[in-house]
């Protein structure tokens, strides 16, 4: 037969039968769907990361004081900031000092020890340029309000206050001093302990809250060529007397280890796609072996007026190939229709990898022909004589 022939044949069976075709496709369409859909979301994820990291930069190292040999908190030298800003690729540096005895309430009738979690630190004008950060609300700190009770949230500090707006009247208690809400940031990928903290001004800190001008974290920007020797000599410059209680770190290498800790729950669930391809295949040659019994009276028929053994092998091989690519395309419009539904919903570029749809179309081909095979070599085997034989 011509293929358009064979085409004409094999798909005259899932005509005849919709609503089982329908069914059958529909298991293949689920697997295809599901490993689409986890490659695709996973590979947009990926994308929002890179995409994230071009604008936050990948040049930003923390410096913070460690501990001890004893194990005791350690102690930033109060110069350490302008020795870090005399290393040469050194482009810019801010700090932030923990202010331990400061504890931020909503108001003074709140127990003293619901603090909610919320850090004061004292910061430089300069912070916000540094790590990246966005003010959401109101403004950052400047050269006057630096000096008064003035303080930003970070966005988990506001929530968790129940602060949504900025001005005279909104006011937080800040070591037991009101402090005005000035600002409310945004999250802060490369910087998340400011999130949970109230910064306020390094003079007023010093000043009304206690502060001793240690910094606790210094943040630079430096330039991409130098920054693993900068990398090397921060801890060294930083505290010369004790580099051993100073820890460097970069923030950027932390989102990419959680995205690679994403990727083996993305496995995981690409092994549940895998799964559902197998119970669709199942399902396939389950619907073509009660073909081939019901259709008994046809094959015989056909094996009458000349049909040989070959072409009904290749009848029936052709039926199932079809039935699996009819699921493997339902599949895959499926599975990259929840990429883009998921990735427009949280703000993602979307990605769906080419070698992935390729490879879920070939996945089901061959599929399609395992599960075919044994029916279609069944249906070939039957005899003219006892397929019309057959009720």
């Amino acid at each position: 037969m011509r293929p358009p022939d064979v085409m004409r044949v094999g798909a005259a069976g899932l005509r005849t039968r919709p609503a089982r075709a329908l069914l059958s496709a529909l298991g293949i369409a689920i697997g295809i769907a599901a490993v689409i859909g986890v490659v695709g979301i996973s590979s947009s994820s990926g994308a929002e990361l890179d995409r994230r990291l071009s604008a936050l930069g990948t040049n930003l190292l923390t410096v913070s004081a460690g501990r001890t040999l004893l194990g005791e908190e350690a102690e930033m030298p109060l110069e350490a900031e302008a020795m870090v800003e005399r290393i040469g690729p050194v482009e810019s540096v801010s700090a932030a000092g923990y202010v331990e005895t400061a504890k931020v309430y909503r108001s003074e009738e709140v127990p003293e020890a619901q603090t909610g979690g919320i850090s004061t630190y004292a910061a430089r004008t300069d912070l916000l340029t540094t790590v990246g950060a966005t003010v959401r609300n109101g403004t950052w700190l400047n050269e006057a309000t630096q000096r008064h009770p003035a303080v930003v949230l970070g966005a988990t500090a506001a929530r968790r206050l129940g602060i949504g707006g900025t001005g005279p009247d909104t006011q937080v208690v800040v070591g037991g001093v009101r402090f005005t809400v000035v600002g409310v940031l945004d999250p802060v990928p490369l910087a998340a302990e400011l999130d949970s903290a109230a910064l306020v001004g390094w003079p007023v800190a010093e000043s009304v809250l206690g502060f001793d001008g240690h910094p606790t974290i210094l943040y630079t920007r430096s330039a991409e060529s130098g920054l693993e020797d900068v990398s090397a000599v921060l801890a060294a410059t930083a505290n010369p007397r004790a580099p051993n209680e100073i820890d460097v770190s970069r923030p950027s290498d932390a989102l990419v280890a959680k995205q690679v800790a994403g990727q083996a729950f993305t496995g995981l669930l690409l092994g549940v796609g895998a799964v559902a391809l197998l119970v669709g295949g199942v399902g396939v040659a389950n619907t073509m072996v009660i073909s081939v019994l019901e259709r008994r009276a046809e094959i015989g028929l056909r094996r009458a007026l000349g049909a040989t053994r070959g072409q009904i092998r290749t009848q029936f091989l052709t039926e199932s190939l079809l039935l699996s690519v009819l699921g493997g395309t339902g599949g895959a419009l499926i599975g990259a229709g929840v990429t883009a539904g998921y990735a427009l919903y949280r703000g993602w570029p979307t990605v769906v990898p080419a070698w992935a749809a390729a490879g879920g179309l070939a996945a089901t081909l061959v599929i399609g022909a395992l599960a075919g095979l044994y029916p279609a070599v069944r249906a070939s085997r039957l005899s003219p004589t006892e397929a019309l034989a057959t009720p």
